[in-house]
């Protein structure tokens, strides 16, 4: 595999949407690379082996162990199988900060021959969310850029709002939720926001830095949307009496917002 500008390097699709052409950098140090196959909406499977976890981008499930495929998951992977092909099969690999997730998967951006984010389009085309884990979150800005087009237009995921009320988590899992801080508290285990129905939001102590304490604070009182990973803390033999059930961590500022700022 060789490192090299992509622009020209391999064919260009002609089917990238003409408004989501450069949400984010041309890469200069992307390596080439042929996938084998596409495993979901943002997971590859490399001629060489490796599985690659794309960073900030999080698209639905296609359903194992009897469980049914979560709504677009097939579109998702079916769109990145076409972006792939459209590049004869090769895409060009930014790994991450963090090179590897606990899963051993690598983790990289990939980018099309002209040197265009693949996440990026992804999400322009409301076919996942937008996530930013530290410490790969240098592209949060533009993924979410590109993700704030597609709840404009409302194409995919954004055709009827995914954003749940606290009220509305029943399982474990990814979910971009919306509900109102009652409390911002702080302590050794970090900055905790209670939300209403049992939801509490954590930042970890090792990733205060990312965030504002003051503009944390004022959050209360205000409703709030996040994204992330929610944890069912009722089903821990450790869970404290009196303890919101349901934790989400937050990894990054751009995983929350007062609502008043968004556009639903």
């Amino acid at each position: 595999m060789k490192k090299a500008s992509l622009v020209g390097a391999f064919f260009v699709s002609a089917i990238w949407l003409a408004s989501a052409q450069a949400f984010c950098p041309t890469p200069t140090d992307a390596t080439e690379v042929a996938v084998q196959r596409v495993v979901d909406g943002d997971t590859l499977r490399l001629a060489d082996g490796r599985s690659v976890r794309l960073i900030g981008l999080n698209t639905p499930e296609l359903g194992r162990q009897g469980r049914s495929d979560e709504p677009f998951a097939i579109a998702a992977r079916r769109r990145l199988e076409a972006l792939v092909a459209a590049n004869d099969g090769r895409v060009g690999l930014v790994p991450g900060r963090e090179s590897k997730d606990r899963y051993g998967r690598t983790l990289a951006h990939a980018y099309d021959a002209a040197g265009r984010n693949l996440e990026a389009q992804m999400l322009s085309e409301g076919l996942g969310f937008q996530v930013a884990v530290a410490p790969n979150v240098g592209l949060a800005g533009c993924q979410q850029a590109a993700e704030r087009q597609a709840r404009e237009a409302r194409p995919g995921l954004w055709k009827r709002s995914p954003v749940l009320k606290t009220g509305q988590i029943k399982a474990s899992g990814f979910a971009v939720l919306s509900g109102r801080v009652n409390a911002v508290k702080r302590n050794r285990g970090g900055v905790w926001l209670q939300l209403e129905d049992s939801v509490v939001l954590r930042i970890a102590p090792n990733l205060l830095g990312r965030f504002d304490m003051a503009s944390l604070e004022r959050l209360t009182g205000r409703q709030v949307e996040a994204r992330g990973w929610v944890v069912d803390r009722s089903r821990r033999k450790n869970a404290e009496q009196g303890q919101g059930r349901w934790l989400l961590p937050l990894t990054d500022p751009t995983m929350l917002s007062p609502v008043s700022d968004k556009k639903l």
